[in-house]
Parts: structure tokens; sequence; C-alpha cells
């Protein structure tokens, strides 16, 4: 066991998370500090403050750190069209290098030996928080309870906290059996059903979304402007980055959109399926590429999409805080300079259809573009030494009796 006399633990106030702290304070003989961040949740996070006191927790941060969240991890993510393995947003993976960097700020600012957080070790999470942290603070101490304590039922917690006389919400109404976690991007839900990838979720588990079944019969239509790749307005109102956010969750949850059921592939080795409600993320992803498509160059497009698979993956994986995604951000953010102009978009009943986009910075060419007479703004017949040329390499092999047919 290491020897430590201070831990800053990521702090829900719920059942396992209640445990830890005085599991810390028995097993360690260590006093615990209290991080509890509200980046959009949905949930009042101010109670944890009263439930760490009666701990006894004299060090309690509450934060609220949702125009952080949005503003430097879910935009600079977005500019890059991210997706993992085509499907997942992020949600869940985006929150994480926040909440550790927080760990580590706080650790510093508390002369803390170590850190410590609720992740179980099937998951991913408990990757992403010990990467971020050790990136940041590379001789932190980071201890996991759930790989160390022989508490390994919800039952054995509640009887720990019986045993310990430690308050649980345990009568607050009928508790979802899905494992959920929630932020301003995403709602996810994880267990019961779920866990057959072949059953269908039950309609009442989506918390974000009305089913596209049930939207409006008629369909709502907005303008997004983009400013260096990020939108800050919403039908012409300037807004901040976690009112964008907040402001299309709202009206794609509205109109159905942003439901997703995928398997993926964790990072620890197995398929897990996960059911993700992102109705704002989902908008931001179609739009972004829509304003991209008339103000990037091909090559930087093209370019861009086949470095975002690798980005995707890193992030997922927690390595946000390495020296790769800093220089593939680096590279991303560049590319967003001319990314400005206004995106329309029809959302109904689960769809995203862009209606129109447009740019000052445009590199669409109507003169160009145009199936009538362009007045020699492009020369047919140029097509001809083109055509040839990329055909040479084929063309050889052919005659060599190489040819691919």
């Amino acid at each position: 066991m290491i020897d430590v006399s201070k831990v800053v633990l990521a702090y829900s106030g719920g059942l396992d998370t209640s445990v830890i702290v005085r599991w810390l304070q028995e097993t360690y003989q260590c006093e615990v500090v209290t991080f509890t961040a509200d980046i959009g949740q949905g949930k009042e996070v101010e109670p944890a403050r009263a439930k760490a006191r009666a701990l006894g927790v004299k060090e309690i941060y509450v934060e609220d750190l949702k125009e952080e969240f949005v503003r430097d991890y879910v935009f600079p993510m977005f500019r890059a069209n991210t997706l993992y393995e085509g499907e997942y947003l992020l949600g869940t993976s985006i929150a994480r290098p926040l909440i550790a960097k927080r760990l580590i700020e706080i650790a510093n600012e508390t002369n803390a030996d170590a850190i410590s957080h609720g992740s179980t070790g099937k998951g991913n999470d408990q990757v992403r928080f010990e990467l971020g942290a050790y990136a940041l603070k590379p001789d932190i101490q980071v201890i996991v309870p759930w790989r160390e304590w022989d508490l390994t039922s919800r039952d054995a917690l509640m009887a720990y906290c019986e045993k310990h006389d430690i308050p649980v919400d345990s009568k607050l109404g009928k508790k979802s059996p899905y494992s959920m976690d929630a932020n301003l991007l995403h709602t996810s839900y994880e267990g019961d059903i779920l866990e057959d990838p072949w059953a269908e979720p039950d309609e009442d588990m989506w918390l974000r979304s009305v089913s596209p079944e049930s939207a409006p019969d008629t369909s709502t239509i907005i303008e997004l402007t983009f400013s260096h790749g990020d939108i800050v307005a919403i039908d012409g109102k300037a807004l901040s980055a976690a009112q964008v956010l907040d402001g299309l969750n709202r009206v794609g949850g509205e109109n159905g959109v942003g439901r997703s059921d995928i398997v993926e592939n964790r990072y620890v080795g197995m398929k897990a399926r996960g059911c993700y409600d992102t109705p704002g993320g989902t908008i931001i992803l179609r739009a972004h590429r829509a304003m991209e498509s008339i103000t990037l160059d091909r090559e930087v497009m093209h370019l861009k999409d086949e470095l975002m698979p690798r980005y995707a993956s890193l992030i997922y994986n927690g390595y946000w805080w390495s020296p790769e995604r800093t220089m593939l951000q680096t590279m991303i953010d560049q590319s967003q300079q001319f990314v400005n102009g206004v995106v329309r978009l029809k959302l109904y009943k689960g769809n995203i259809t862009i209606l129109g986009r447009k740019s000052d910075d445009s590199l669409f060419d109507e003169n160009i573009a145009t199936f009538e007479d362009d007045a020699g703004a492009f020369v047919p017949q140029d097509a001809a030494g083109f055509i040839k040329l990329n055909a040479l390499r084929m063309r050889i092999a052919a005659g060599k009796g190489r040819g691919s047919a």
C-alpha cells in the first residue's frame, strides 16, 4: 500500500464515491479532498458539498465547468468532424481530460499526494483519467478502489454504508436499470437489457430526445453562424459555446434528432453496447461538414478525413494530453481559418437536411461550376491531357498484359 496523506477524489455524491470517501479515510488514514464538476449533467451538483461535509471532508470543490468543457474540448473535437468507429460522438470520452486536468490542478493547490476516481476495472474511463493525470503530473499517485477492495456489488456497498453510517439516497424512487453518464454533449446508457445486442431499448430509456415518430409533424428550420470552425450564433443571435450546445440540444431533442445505438470496441479489449442521446452534437457535425464543403480546399478536406479516425481513437482511448493529439489539433485548427459563414438546416422527425450554406470565404465559383456558358472559365479540352497523364501507368501495365481485368 502506498503512503499518502491527502487524496483528491473525483466525487459525484452518489453511492460509489461516497463509499470511496470513507474507504480512503479508513484504508489509507488520509485526508480526502472532493472535486465535483458541473459539466451539464442535468442535475444539481451543489448537494455534493453537503454530502462531502457530512463525511468529514474539509476541502470541497464544486465547480461549474460547462463553458470550459464546450469551448476547450467539445468544439475543438468537432472541428475535426470526429466520430469513433464511424458512429460515436465521444460524449463521455471528451469530458474525461477536463476532469483529469482539474484533479491535478486541485492536487497541486492542496499539496495532495494522490488522486482517486470511481471508475471500474472493465471500463475505458479508468484509462482516460489516469493517462491524463500522468501526462500532466508524472509523479502523481493514483488510487483506484475498484481495483483494491472486495466490495463487488451494490448490496455490498449498501452494507458498507450501513456499517459506517454513510447517508445514501436509497428512497428517492425507482433507480434506473441502466448505467448512465450525462453531460452537456450527451447522455449515455449501458447495461441491463442493452447487454443483449439484439434487444431493442425501451422507449422510456431516452431522456434527452423524443422518438422520431413522436416528433412534431412540422419541420424546424435553423441558421447556424460559424467563425473559425465554431458555431457562434443560432438564428443570428450570438451565444457562448455552452449556450450554443444547450440550444441545439433542446431543438434537436424536440425533433427526435441524435439517437444512436452502437457496439463499440473498448480500449481494454472487449466489445460493449452503448446507446447515446446526442442531439446538439449531431447537428453540429452535419452543419460543420456543410460549412467546410464550400470553404476548405479539396486536399485539406481529404487529409482531415484521413486523420480523423486516428484523432478519434486518441480521444476515445484517453490520449487527449498526448503530444500526437496536440500536433493533430494544431493542424486541424489551422485548417479552420476560413471556415466562416452560415448554414441553414431543417430538422424533421429525426432527420437533418442541409438547405443552404454561404460564406464570404467560399471557394465555390458559380462561373466555373455552372452547366451553362462559363465564358471560358473552364476549358473542356484541357481534360484530355489530364486524363491521359493520369491513365499513363495503367496504359503501360495493360500493354504488358498486366491489366487489372
